[in-house]
């Protein structure tokens, strides 16, 4: 099969050796001269996955039409705040017998849509899905044992996303809720930040896990309330992420909130924030606007945002686990 992956970041190259060990065969897009040039040159992208090399026959091009052109399936692969631009650029060359799966996760900050609502703004097709789970790409590239979440309202695209995807050690479950996977993609990585300042504030893992508990049941109403299943909390896209995301020191989002809640110094915090990508600050302020929007109350929602937008006090955190109803 032909897959091309557009994103040459750390999951994107993640699942582009995930499909390739599948016999695939891969071509990735970057919009950047020179990341090509290096990742050609070098076969890997020291900058975000060092030491992990790519085959000498998977492509790396900044052509869009020439990636695209012969492919089955389509990862878009890319930050969330650039997916409105791909979207629009693919849709260009985008042929109806194409499939998509959507890797990307988050919220527009503007428009404060999904990335499934961002991309069928510009593509119309039913043959697209969406993929999330704990899975950090470190782990993915060791061929640890993975377990993701596959969405799609179409059964022949979970199919064939199931065919060139898993592995003996890559395993898909099924569903047909992209609205609540999407939810639980976004909202990971805010909730990720909060669980970080309790562990800079030096809290044990019996507060993180009543956190994790609190948050889970305040997911599970918004998915619901978004017009998602309540089951999909349960899943590799739920509670699995969630858990991945909100314990480990590997996570940007949780160390970011470890620094605020640890009082680390605002020059600090500001030289962290400059050279990583933090998704969660993203998505604060997109998924804050959509529930003034929806008029839907999460509290939690609103108490992260006070905290990292309004610089109010970290230890409300924990006071407000106590007294949440």
């Amino acid at each position: 099969m032909n897959i091309s992956i557009l994103g040459t970041g750390a999951y994107g190259l993640a699942l582009a050796l995930m499909f390739y060990k599948n016999n695939n065969k891969i071509t990735m897009w970057t919009k950047f001269e020179e990341e090509k040039d290096r990742i050609t040159k070098e076969h890997e992208n020291s900058k975000v996955l060092p030491g992990i090399k790519i085959p000498n026959d998977i492509t790396i091009s900044t052509d869009f039409k020439e990636v695209i052109k012969d492919a089955n399936l389509i990862v878009v692969a890319v930050p969330a705040g650039f997916v409105d631009d791909v979207s629009f650029e693919l849709s260009k060359y985008y042929n109806e017998e194409q499939y998509v799966l959507l890797a990307s996760k988050g919220i527009e900050r503007d428009s404060c849509l999904f990335i499934a609502d961002i991309f069928k703004k510009h593509v119309k097709t039913r043959r697209y899905a969406v993929i999330s789970g704990p899975s950090f790409a470190v782990d993915m590239v060791t061929n640890c044992p993975i377990g993701l979440t596959l969405a799609s309202e179409n059964k022949k695209t979970r199919k064939l996303v199931k065919e060139a995807l898993e592995s003996d050690s890559i395993k898909l479950r099924e569903t047909r809720d992209v609205i609540g996977v999407e939810v639980c993609g976004s909202i990971k990585n805010v909730i990720a930040i909060a669980a970080g300042m309790l562990d800079g504030l030096g809290y044990p893992e019996s507060t993180q896990a009543m956190f994790i508990v609190e948050s889970l049941h305040d997911i599970k109403e918004l998915i619901s309330k978004l017009g998602g299943d309540r089951k999909t909390i349960l899943s590799y896209a739920g509670f699995g992420d969630l858990l991945l995301t909100a314990t480990s020191k590997k996570s940007r989002n949780f160390s970011y909130g470890r620094l605020l809640g640890s009082k680390t110094s605002s020059k600090e915090i500001e030289e962290y924030v400059n050279k990583t990508t933090i998704e969660g600050l993203y998505t604060i302020q997109s998924i804050y606007k959509l529930l003034k929007n929806k008029k839907v109350k999460i509290p939690i929602i609103n108490l992260i945002y006070d905290i990292i937008e309004r610089k109010k006090e970290v230890e409300m955190l924990p006071q407000f686990l106590i007294n949440k109803k």
